[in-house]
């Protein structure tokens, strides 16, 4: 009966482990996937207007798509 109770214990301890391996994915903001998506759109495209500015002013060695 020994072994019912092992693979128990090894049971949770992998669910314990599982679950901290999780915590760190994603940081959960309680933002829905829309708005997420929205906020992402902006970064992104405050990222690209800054690589823009960076271009023009720049050397040149900023390559754009």
């Amino acid at each position: 009966m020994t072994r019912g109770n092992q693979r128990e214990l090894a049971r949770q301890k992998n669910a314990k482990k599982q679950n901290e391996h999780g915590k760190g994915k994603r940081n959960e903001d309680g933002l829905s996937a829309a708005a997420r998506k929205q906020r992402d759109a902006e970064i992104m495209q405050q990222k690209q207007k800054k690589a823009a500015e960076g271009a023009e002013g720049g050397n040149g060695s900023t390559k754009s798509k």
